[in-house]
């Protein structure tokens, strides 16, 4: 919105100064530091009024032994809603608002944060063990996967023309000039990476500060070729592919970044708050919808390693617990507990040593990403 009052005033009044609304740069900029402000004004606001109506989590009965988990029992949870209000107000302030890329990432992101806050509302708020049920859950991952897959799909030339032609196709990391072509399954696929990736954030937020601070590390990635991308200059130099208007996203990676450092704040051990299903559907759910935006899906499980490990760690474990209940007649397991920063905490390492070495991982895995642009 600041993006057109900005050149209203400067067509109808012509101050000086004016002309630096055009520049992506400070625009991303002034996201992330109004993000990380509106964190510290809200947050403590919403943390009060979570503990004020005893919105807090129950603490896993597995881990009531290890750790501080027992400990956690009562912190306030749903504060996804810090993290989505410093994330979106921003983005709606200095985002060119009528740029397809980010309506769409908009609204990927605040319809997953919807079902997440459900989820949240039912489980603390109405006291349903499960919360939202899982098939439910699942509808609203689909329905949110489908809108953007039939926006994609069968509506290309709202993004550019170079999009159009180009619609069905994904860039392959290291390797120059191929594409991988979905053809009609494309649909499909957008549905399954957005269920995946909501889901497998979900799956990470199991420490102290280890979901918001990875998302961040893979979103200051993903500003950059969102940058490289948009820029025409960038993208010929990079010999990769150019999408005309899909640096605005830069906007919204910005004011994510700057959003996980100002929840992080609260959410880093021994925390404070944990942002629920709120925050992390909405996070992962904008994690998978940045890559089909940009075309840098099969990027997925490197830039989002860390989320990719925890759902494969839950995924070989209920295998393995099944085929040994079928095979043996009792169920074995191949982890202490999974997903598997949980199996880390049963090992004996603490969990603040264990949210710093996935960081760790998570800046790895980015800059491995950087290098797919060079090295091919």
């Amino acid at each position: 919105m600041l993006y057109y009052l900005a050149q209203y005033l400067k067509n109808a009044f012509h101050p000086p100064g004016f002309g630096i609304f055009q520049y992506l740069t400070f625009r991303s900029a002034a996201a992330a530091i109004t993000a990380l402000l509106i964190s510290f004004i809200v947050g403590p606001k919403i943390i009060r009024a979570l503990q004020k109506r005893q919105i807090g989590e129950q603490a896993k009965a597995e881990l009531q032994a290890t750790g501080n988990h027992a400990s956690k029992k009562g912190t306030p949870t749903m504060g996804g809603l810090i993290v989505l209000t410093a994330l979106l107000v921003p983005t709606l302030l200095w985002a060119d608002i009528a740029n397809v890329y980010g309506l769409l990432i908009v609204f990927a992101t605040a319809a997953l944060g919807g079902v997440g806050f459900l989820d949240d509302y039912l489980k603390v708020v109405k006291k349903l063990p499960k919360g939202l049920i899982g098939r439910y859950k699942i509808v609203g991952q689909v329905f949110v996967g489908l809108i953007i897959g039939c926006a994609v799909y069968f509506y290309p030339e709202i993004f550019s023309q170079v999009f159009k032609e180009i619609h069905t196709l994904t860039t392959v990391p290291f390797a120059k000039n191929v594409y991988f072509d979905f053809g009609i399954l494309y649909i499909p696929i957008i549905i399954f990476i957005l269920t995946a990736t909501s889901n497998a954030v979900n799956l990470t937020d199991g420490l102290d500060g280890l979901a918001i601070g990875t998302v961040g590390i893979s979103f200051l990635a993903l500003a950059v070729i969102a940058y490289f991308t948009g820029n025409s200059i960038f993208a010929q130099y990079l010999n990769i592919v150019y999408l005309q208007g899909s640096g605005e996203l830069v906007v919204f990676c910005a004011a994510l970044v700057g959003a996980a450092l100002g929840f992080l704040w609260y959410n880093s051990y021994p925390a404070q708050v944990f942002m629920g299903d709120t925050g992390s559907l909405a996070l992962g759910g904008a994690l998978g919808c940045m890559c089909i935006l940009l075309k840098k899906e099969f990027l997925l499980p490197i830039i989002g390693g860390v989320f990719f490990a925890e759902t494969l760690s839950v995924i070989i474990q209920v295998s393995y617990f099944k085929w040994t209940k079928k095979k043996y007649g009792e169920g074995k397991r191949l982890f202490r507990m999974s997903p598997i920063h949980h199996h880390f905490e049963k090992a004996g390492i603490h969990e603040s040593k264990i949210v710093v070495r996935f960081y760790i991982i998570a800046v790895l895995l980015a800059i491995i990403t950087m290098t797919t642009f060079k090295v091919r």
